[in-house]
């Protein structure tokens, strides 16, 4: 049996160099070893190209395998696709520009849940807020009808399950492939693994956020192609969101406090 690094953390940027630097060094202070980093840039301008040049000028001194391509792609979703095509680890995590991992041990608290060869790995997320950290809960993965139960950064999946089945992201979304992904994955496989412990820093602002009707839209779309509920049940669902997120616009402290977030 091949030797397969147990993550590929898989990477995606374009002209954030800013966040990009976030996210490198929350990979390279992981105390767990036993993993590849993967970065699919697409065609950056800024000073992120550069970085890359000299990460991977000094790759002999690194503990573990890094990569990296830059070239213009269809989007996030292709550049994800590019990613899982390239990747050897066992499990897959998307790590994007600007998000980072919970802590420096957290790959090593991971780790050993991957002896029982779980499908499906997911955990806990913190989100900035103020100069603090929203510590937000996830929901169970049975929940996922009513969109995404945590953060798509705290979730990871069997690279063999994603191979063998030929799973990619599809292009039809501008937002919500990951919903997609992901409800595909889950309708297919049911071994699943959770850890009470926060795996990522999410970062604020990103187009899901910008466009989250759009999202929103997407969503419901998903829920009907994939006969995940009934068409009453799919309309309500889209209420509840639009609700939730009116609130959120209008008063985060309300919205926290009713999503039982620990602020720390």
């Amino acid at each position: 049996m091949k030797n397969f690094p147990t993550f590929s953390i898989i990477t995606i940027t374009l002209n954030n160099f800013d966040g990009f630097k976030k996210t490198a060094k929350s990979i390279e202070n992981q105390t767990f070893s036993n993993y590849e980093w993967l970065v699919i840039d697409g065609g950056s301008t800024d000073k992120t190209i550069d970085f890359l040049r000299e990460k991977r000028s000094n790759a002999r001194q690194d503990k573990y395998p890094f990569t990296f391509t830059s070239e213009k792609d269809d989007g996030i979703y292709d550049a994800m696709n590019k990613g899982i095509s390239s990747a050897k680890g066992r499990y897959l995590i998307f790590l994007n520009a600007g998000d980072e991992l919970a802590c420096s041990n957290i790959l090593e608290k991971i780790a050993p849940l991957t002896a029982k060869k779980p499908d499906f790995i997911y955990g806990d997320s913190l989100e900035p807020y103020k100069n603090k950290s929203i510590y937000k809960s996830a929901r169970n993965h049975k929940d996922i009808a009513w969109g995404m139960f945590t953060h798509h950064q705290a979730m990871i999946y069997s690279r063999h399950k994603v191979r063998d089945h030929k799973m990619h992201y599809s292009l039809r979304y501008k937002i919500s492939s990951d919903y997609d992904f992901t409800a595909r994955f889950l309708q297919k496989f049911n071994n699943i693994s959770y850890i009470n412990q926060p795996i990522c820093i999410f970062e604020q602002g990103g187009i899901s956020q910008k466009n989250a009707a759009l999202g929103r839209k997407e969503q419901y779309i998903i829920r009907e192609n994939l006969n995940m509920v009934t068409q009453p049940k799919n309309l309500w669902v889209l209420i509840s969101q639009s609700l939730s997120w009116r609130l959120k616009s209008i008063s985060p402290s309300i919205y926290n406090a009713l999503k039982v977030f620990t602020i720390k």
